[in-house]
């Protein structure tokens, strides 16, 4: 799916810290510009000068801020954490904007966060009934609160406790005085490396970040694991039971970016196996295959190369237009969306297309799609989704609708297909994906992935969800998780 469709997926947020370096937020600022995939909302940076803490924390693009000089000499300090955000917990309000940061009895502490507390919102209620005064929306805010009110001791005890009573998904940095903390939950759904620059150890959520700045890939951080980085080095804990990994399956459809490897696995080369899983499961007649930009040119890739269909660019992406185009009503709206992308009518023009996008969400850019293969003078057009049909809604950081506004849990394939106004229509596989991930199949009864939008099979307990939900509601997601 491509920027195009303005309700499509949306993963939460990026990560980076840097430990020991001189350039800690200049550096950090660069990995968050690798990470602007992940989020376009606003970004942040906070850094430790051995005496106090500086942030800076704006709405926009990291580029549009952390390139100025003058906000980068602010943040002093040789450590720094940075964030880069779009919303599912919170409003868009600069309070909500991370990392954020909390005096404590025995420091400063500064957290950035990528996922979703499935248990945020309940554990917020407590924490306020029992006298805590929040000072945002995000559901990250609920650390802070938790850690405070710890009696342990030392500061990796109280945030090892904290973590124990958070449920979902989620991948953390931390910045105290004296540390750099990395977390990963227990069944690592949110990605997290470590890397190395010189000697100093880095923590980010994709390796594209540790290319950017010439750090080198030490390893994935693993599900469950808590590292922490000081000057007496690396150590690591797993305070939770061991149990078997589950990272999200979108890191390899849709999110990570295609030159970053994801739990040993290159993103890029694993997009290319499902467009030709995609053309071996439903091929058709066609004379070109055509990507809708920028997410679906791997998968139209391996499409083509398994199928023999020759790959064009039928759709060109501008990507000079801004995501605030003003749009005041329907007629300047679908401008906006031709000056973003446009058909190529020279690849076109009296074709049997092959349509290759990464994801259905809401469906409708799919009709718009369409429709402009239609108007450039396609002959047929033929629509395959390198994902299978999502059918079920989101609850660890990603940005889905409600299942009623997801198109294929509303209509079965020909009603989408007819919907879109495609001559025909298909979706990989729930096994195909797992094929392009180098398995089998997809096991039953002890799946590798998260892939819940497929299945329905939560991988964790959905306590906020089922708390909010109707009892006919209640009882559906009580049965899937």
């Amino acid at each position: 799916m491509s920027d195009l469709e303005t309700e499509s997926l949306r993963e939460k947020c990026g990560v980076f810290g840097i430990f020991g370096h001189p350039d800690a937020a200049a550096i950090t600022a660069l990995g968050l510009h690798a990470l602007q995939h992940r989020g376009q909302e606003a970004a942040g940076i906070v850094a430790f000068d051995g005496r106090q803490f500086n942030s800076e924390r704006r709405h926009g693009l990291v580029g549009d801020h952390f390139s100025n000089e003058r906000v980068i000499k602010r943040l002093a300090g040789s450590a720094s954490i940075g964030h880069v955000r779009y919303a599912t917990t919170g409003e868009t309000v600069l309070r909500n904007v991370q990392p954020l940061f909390a005096e404590l009895e025995g420091g400063g502490f500064a957290v950035a966060h990528n996922g979703n507390f499935t248990n945020g919102l309940t554990l917020r209620r407590q924490l306020v009934r029992d006298g805590a005064i929040c000072q945002s929306t995000s559901d990250t805010e609920v650390i802070l609160h938790l850690v405070a009110r710890s009696r342990k001791l030392r500061f990796v005890e109280r945030f090892v406790e904290s973590l124990r009573q958070i449920e979902g998904a989620y991948a953390l940095v931390a910045l105290t005085n004296k540390k750099l903390v990395g977390a990963r939950d227990p069944l690592g759904i949110r990605p997290l490396v470590l890397g190395e620059l010189n000697g100093r150890y880095i923590l980010a959520s994709e390796t594209c970040a540790l290319d950017i700045i010439g750090a080198r890939f030490v390893r994935d951080i693993e599900n469950g694991e808590v590292v922490i980085i000081s000057e007496s080095g690396i150590e690591s804990l797993k305070p939770f039971a061991p149990q078997p990994a589950r990272p999200c399956i979108f890191e390899y459809i849709y999110f990570a970016r295609p030159d970053s490897v994801v739990n040993g696995r290159s993103v890029y080369d694993v997009r290319k196996r499902m467009g030709a899983e995609l053309a071996a499961e439903s091929p058709a007649e066609a004379d070109v295959v055509v990507p809708v930009p920028d997410s679906g040119v791997p998968a139209a890739l391996g499409y083509s190369q398994a199928s023999g269909v020759p790959f064009e660019l039928g759709i060109i992406r501008n990507h000079y237009v801004g995501r605030t185009f003003i749009q005041p009503s329907q007629a300047i709206r679908e401008i906006g969306v031709r000056m973003k992308h446009s058909a190529n009518r020279g690849v076109i023009e009296g074709k049997r297309v092959v349509l290759i996008d990464d994801s259905v969400v809401r469906g409708t850019t799919s009709v718009k799609i369409v429709q402009m293969m239609r108007d450039a003078g396609a002959k047929e057009v033929h629509f395959r989704i390198a994902c299978p049909p999502i059918t079920h809604p989101d609850y660890y950081g990603i940005d889905t609708p409600e299942r009623d506004k997801l198109l294929a849990a509303q209509m079965d394939l020909e009603g989408m297909r007819a919907y879109m106004g495609a001559d025909s229509l298909a979706f990989l596989s729930v096994d195909g994906i797992y094929r392009s991930m180098g398995l089998a199949r997809r096991d039953p009864v002890r799946p590798q992935f998260t892939d819940h939008c497929f299945t329905g099979d939560y991988p964790t307990r959905l306590t906020d969800v089922l708390a909010e939900s109707s009892p006919r509601q209640w009882a559906m997601l009580a049965e899937a998780s």
